[in-house]
């Protein structure tokens, strides 16, 4: 008797093939490679339906928009049309930032208009696209706003889209950091510049005594306030957390106000 194991045709079976006349197995069924498993398809579909959830928001956020700014909303959405044309070929805003333009970053920076005073002199720091620097005077004629931006490309980007949307008597970009600006402002603002402690460092001199600092913020919100606790007691400074939504249909926006105390 031969020492060789004999194949079994069930296991050929199981694996979904079955042995030819001359010995060979081909496959004849069970789960393809090409097609996609159970688990794959519904991945697919939450992913679609994420996609469509996403698109109706942002559907809203610019309906949303639209009412927000009225006679501003024209202008705002050339700016639109420049971020996700000019900014993203010029890598200032992802490729996926298009899709999410109104919802994540337009309404986000909206969230500042009703807290800043009437007249008064702006500076958004670190500006880069021009969030908020930019939504902040198209949506509010009555300021003076001043776009501070220390790289070139994103320098030239903002002295284009300046010009391009009629801004100039308005708006002033200038290249530099905020630490070596010796102006004063009543209000400052930024958005994903730094954590608080460096902030406050480079900001304090531009608004102190007088004005304000108002930062957009993220989740990391209360843990830059608890690691900036000493500078804020140290120069007598009061910080408080705003959440204020543009309008109803947007995410709340995280406001980081700091005034002399």
């Amino acid at each position: 008797m031969s020492d060789t194991p004999m194949d079994d045709p069930m296991d050929d079976a199981r694996h979904g093939a079955a042995r030819r006349d001359d010995g060979r197995v081909e496959r004849t069924g069970g789960p393809s490679d090409d097609a996609p498993h159970g688990v794959h398809a519904s991945r697919e579909r939450r992913v679609a339906q994420a996609r469509d959830d996403d698109a109706g928001r942002e559907q809203q956020a610019a309906q949303g928009a639209r009412a927000l700014f009225g006679d501003q909303f024209e202008s705002m959405s050339g700016y639109v049309d420049i971020l996700v044309g000019q900014g993203v070929e010029w890598g200032l805003l992802g490729p996926r930032e298009p899709e999410r333009i109104w919802s994540r970053h337009i309404m986000n920076c909206a969230a500042l208009l009703e807290v800043i005073g009437e007249g008064v002199d702006v500076l958004d720091v670190g500006s880069g696209a021009g969030l908020p620097g930019l939504v902040i005077a198209i949506a509010r004629p009555d300021l003076n706003v001043t776009l501070l931006e220390p790289l070139l490309r994103r320098f030239n980007f903002l002295k284009e889209a300046v010009d391009e949307l009629g801004l100039d008597g308005q708006v002033l970009v200038e290249r530099g950091r905020a630490e070596d600006l010796k102006q004063h402002f009543d209000v400052v603002t930024c958005r994903a510049v730094a954590r608080l402690p460096k902030l406050l460092g480079w900001t304090m001199p531009l608004f102190l005594p007088d004005g304000e600092l108002l930062a957009l913020k993220g989740e990391s919100i209360d843990e830059e306030l608890a690691d900036s606790a000493d500078i804020i007691a140290r120069n007598g400074l009061s910080a408080q957390v705003m959440q204020v939504r543009a309008t109803p249909e947007v995410d709340v926006a995280h406001i980081l106000r700091v005034q002399a105390g």
